[in-house]
């Protein structure tokens, strides 16, 4: 009868500092974590006031239809009714308001996003139309100029000699088959002139005395063929053929039309026996160096067209063909060397030059897109297309042929899908964010279910213990 239990007054303030402190840690956390504890805030406090009660499941499904409220530019920031973001202060939107993607087909990691139109002109988002046509008929890749191995020519000294003059003074001047390149004194052929026209004199001096001619012309072919093989030009022989006179000097000229690219020769220089003294290219055609990837290597074929532009010529399209295909294949970069073969009359393609290669073969009707549409994820290939309202889920494509300006669509869309082809990296961003969060959310739903319990627990032992 004396003892009387306690008041309850005196636990009430220790309980309030509990929640206070429980409401400030979760409080804490809430901000930490995102959208997904602030559900589980806001479950527990409604749950708290039923702690006695028996759990039913019409508030799990009501939870379930609750709709989520998202700040796009912050999209941790999630709440269960309408609001403003506290970052950036934008309205909050709807999560549950995007549509579902057509088909029911989704891409793992990816979201259909929500951006409505001011947002889209901010960032540059622009869609074109998946559309049919001509795929497959080019194919590009970079290209170097070289010159043409085969129209290289040296000019050897076939004997020792002193020059005399100098025509050809300089690397990359022009010359034309025949003329002059340097004048050389030797006694080597010096003592061949003399023999040519001794030779001639030989053979008239037979003819008068009615001797064997055929003798005198065997002379006469003999020395004058030594003389040619020094690369004695045919005027020189000519002349000498017609004054019977030999000159000091002899005069050798360019063997064919190009340009110096080597000269090893001044005035007064000794040349020995196999001396290089010039260089000369033929430039009226050159070579095009190119790559092509090992999996494009078998659209090409030699005797293929192709054209080439050039920086330095924006508005002109050179046109060639593929004349050589390298048997091994770079292991380092999966390339083949490929050569080709273009026409330079006025001397504009100069080597080491670099271009534009375009490789034209036959093309087919197929559906394409922009090149710049397609957002690799490294095993697969994801473009967004546009639902309407804002709307852009990813979809998952398989890819065919590209010029480097378009590709072709082997399957995931078809005519008429508008898909983004501008700012859709930023677009991949955010719909990786919103699947992300989208994950969390759930795992964090699913936690808030649980939650009510372990709070009923103590009430519930606080009042058989209060008995």
């Amino acid at each position: 009868m004396s003892s009387v239990p306690p008041p309850p007054s005196p636990q009430a303030p220790s309980g309030r500092r509990f929640g206070a402190t429980a409401l400030a840690s979760t409080a804490l956390v809430s901000a930490l974590l995102g959208g997904g504890t602030v559900h589980l805030l806001s479950s527990h406090r409604e749950a708290a006031p039923h702690a006695h009660a028996t759990p039913s499941p019409a508030p799990e499904t009501a939870e379930k239809a609750t709709p989520r409220f998202q700040c796009p530019m912050h999209p941790a920031i999630v709440q269960d009714a309408p609001g403003k973001c506290p970052i950036c202060g934008m309205d909050l939107v709807s999560m549950t308001s995007s549509p579902a993607t057509p088909g029911g087909s989704t891409v793992e990691g990816l979201a259909t996003v929500a951006i409505d139109p001011s947002r889209q002109q901010l960032i540059g988002l622009r869609t074109a139309p998946v559309m049919e046509g001509k795929v497959g008929g080019t194919w590009r890749t970079n290209g170097r100029i070289a010159q043409d191995e085969t129209r290289i020519r040296r000019v050897h000294m076939k004997v020792p000699a002193f020059v005399e003059r100098v025509y050809a003074d300089f690397t990359g001047k022009p010359v034309r088959q025949g003329e002059p390149l340097f004048a050389v004194y030797s006694p080597e052929l010096l003592a061949a002139q003399e023999e040519y026209l001794l030779a001639l004199r030989t053979r008239e001096a037979l003819s008068q005395a009615g001797g064997m001619t055929t003798d005198g012309d065997a002379l006469v072919a003999a020395a004058r063929r030594k003389l040619e093989l020094w690369d004695v030009p045919q005027a020189t022989l000519e002349r000498l053929t017609r004054t019977g006179e030999s000159t000091r000097t002899l005069t050798l000229v360019s063997p064919i039309s190009g340009v110096i690219t080597k000269k090893d020769v001044v005035e007064g220089a000794r040349l020995e026996l196999g001396a290089t003294p010039y260089e000369i290219v033929d430039m009226s055609r050159v070579w095009v160096l190119a790559d092509v990837y090992e999996s494009e290597l078998r659209h090409v074929k030699v005797g293929m067209p192709a054209t080439l532009q050039l920086k330095a010529f924006p508005h002109r399209v050179f046109a060639g063909k593929v004349s050589f295909l390298d048997p091994v294949l770079d292991s380092a970069t999966r390339t083949v060397k490929v050569r080709l073969e273009f026409p330079n009359p006025d001397g504009d393609l100069r080597p080491e030059m670099f271009g534009e290669v375009v490789l034209r073969g036959a093309s087919r009707d197929a559906l394409k897109i922009p090149a710049d549409a397609v957002v690799p994820t490294g095993t697969t290939h994801v473009v967004f297309v546009s639902l309407g309202d804002g709307h852009f889920a990813p979809r998952e494509v398989r890819l065919g042929e590209s010029d480097g300006k378009s590709v072709e669509v082997t399957s995931g869309l078809k005519s008429g899908d508008q898909v983004v082809t501008g700012a859709n990296f930023l677009v991949d961003s955010e719909s990786r964010l919103r699947a992300s969060l989208s994950a969390l959310t759930s795992s964090s739903s699913g936690g808030a279910k649980a939650a009510p319990a372990p709070a009923a627990t103590p009430a519930s032992s606080g009042h058989h213990g209060g008995h």
